[in-house]
């Protein structure tokens, strides 16, 4: 795949059939993917060929091979022209997402209380691959309401407060979820894991605020120097893997119907004003419900031991999701267009003075929450004005080894004494699960993030380090 160098931090894709749009990934050349092992950017030139397709094949800073699309992609259609929805632009773990909380407490003040909170996190965290959960719902009607409600139900039923609602992504929920239109087989598969974290990169991280880059912003986000912070990262569980399942064989089915050629199965789309567009976009609201809902229910656990080991509470910054499908209008070719945002392993990052940040947070931008790979470093950013690729940046590091390879590269290893070795608590479910996760899998977030700050897709307002972590 040729590439062209723009900028240090931007290279393009030449437009050629049967793409309809270049393709333009924002990284350094050191984070640039390794083209004998990573097909991701022909998954970039790929996703350009979508039929209404506007602007460009976006890839972020942390790009890897995914299912259709690459982890890190982001691509817009324009509704009006016929433009589609891909469920392989939004990923199996729907809304899977990241939400950061702060106490009033320094890390100095936490450590003789380290294990004590970790090991009662631990327990209180329902995680792996199976069933067990926070919240056990009575039955249907109930998983239905936080399918439509998300964390607004979740708060309605005693799990958190009115103002975690103005520090979430639209609300707490997205308005137009259709539970009819997901199917039984998820809904089994959602009904007894809602609070619960699942297993791979999800994680619950005690951290502590190494740096701060900008303190007014930091101010506004409620983060300071040394500050105690809990980041939550997981998604929507079995019950958004089997969504993006079943629609991908669905519009497989109709693609012909609708004139609709792509050079790989896994792009599967419907236009976004079609029957099965329209089926699709409410299944995954409710399955981004669900994990907005998820994420609520774990928070409010880790806040009630934070409260009952440290005598302090748990204030929540921001929670943001880095898989999904949104309908927002942008300024394209000197006009106002109504677009469907895919952003897969990216996250939206709008600047300040956007109108759909809550009125604190307006002045500053959005916050915008970055996990490292295990035992490295986060980050907090936040979103600048006149950004490309539709006010999107990066989610994470991004994988560079699978997770076979990272269990063999690390044989012999202990990845927990490795941790501990660093001064983190750990709490993992099994050394495989440590294995698969370390740092040498990932790309270094610190170079992903200046990456992404460098192609002027978000500003750097802090650097979170880990103190201990729960692991599925």
């Amino acid at each position: 795949m040729e590439l062209v160098e723009e900028s240090p931090y931007r290279f393009r894709i030449d437009r050629h059939d049967p793409m309809r749009v270049p393709g333009l990934v924002f990284a350094s050349r050191s984070l640039l993917p390794d083209t004998r092992a990573d097909r991701s950017l022909e998954q970039v030139a790929n996703v350009a060929t979508l039929p209404g397709i506007v602007g460009a094949s976006y890839a972020m800073p942390d790009v890897h091979w995914g299912y259709g699309f690459p982890i890190g992609g982001v691509a817009a259609t324009d509704v009006e022209a016929g433009g589609v929805v891909s469920p392989g632009g939004v990923g199996f773990d729907i809304s899977c997402g990241v939400r950061l909380l702060t106490a009033d407490l320094h890390r100095d003040e936490l450590r003789p209380r380290l294990d004590a909170v970790m090991d009662a996190l631990s327990a209180a965290t329902p995680r792996g691959m199976g069933r067990g959960a926070v919240w056990h719902l009575t039955g249907r009607d109930e998983l239905d309401a936080v399918l439509r409600g998300g964390s607004r139900y979740a708060v309605e039923r005693g799990f958190g407060v009115e103002r975690d609602l103005h520090r979430c992504e639209d609300y707490g929920a997205v308005h137009d979820a259709d539970p009819a239109q997901v199917s039984e087989r998820a809904i089994e598969r959602g009904a007894r894991q809602v609070g619960s974290l699942g297993s791979g990169n999800h994680f619950l991280e005690v951290q502590a605020v190494e740096q701060v880059y900008d303190e007014p912003v930091a101010e506004a986000f409620g983060l300071r120097a040394g500050q105690v912070c809990v980041m939550i990262h997981c998604g929507s569980r079995g019950l958004g893997h089997q969504i993006c399942t079943d629609y991908v064989r669905a519009m497989e089915k109709v693609m012909g119907r609708h004139g609709i050629h792509v050079p790989d199965r896994q792009l599967a789309c419907a236009p976004v004003g079609s029957h099965e567009g329209r089926a699709y976009l409410g299944a995954m609201a409710a399955a981004a419900n669900y994990a907005r809902a998820n994420r609520q229910l774990l928070a409010h656990a880790a806040g009630q031991i934070f409260e009952r080991e440290t005598g302090r509470r748990l204030d929540l910054v921001y929670d943001i999701s880095h898989n999904l499908a949104k309908i927002e209008d942008h300024a394209v070719d000197g006009g106002t267009r109504r677009l469907c945002v895919h952003r897969k392993g990216a996250t939206r990052a709008l600047p300040p003075g956007h109108p759909d940040l809550p009125d604190e947070l307006r002045a500053a931008g959005q916050p915008v929450l970055i996990p490292g790979s295990m035992g490295t470093g986060s980050y907090v950013l936040t979103g600048v004005a006149g950004a490309p690729a539709f006010a999107s940046t990066c989610h994470g590091a991004g994988r560079v080894q699978s997770r076979k390879q990272a269990v063999a590269a690390g044989h012999g290893a202990d990845p927990r004494a490795q941790l501990e070795a660093q001064d983190i608590a750990v709490r993992g479910a099994s050394r495989r699960g440590l294995a698969e996760e370390m740092p040498a899998a990932y790309k270094d977030v610190s170079a992903v993030v200046e990456a992404a700050e460098g192609a002027g897709l978000c500003r750097k307002v802090a650097r979170l380090v880990p103190l201990g972590v729960v692991k599925g």
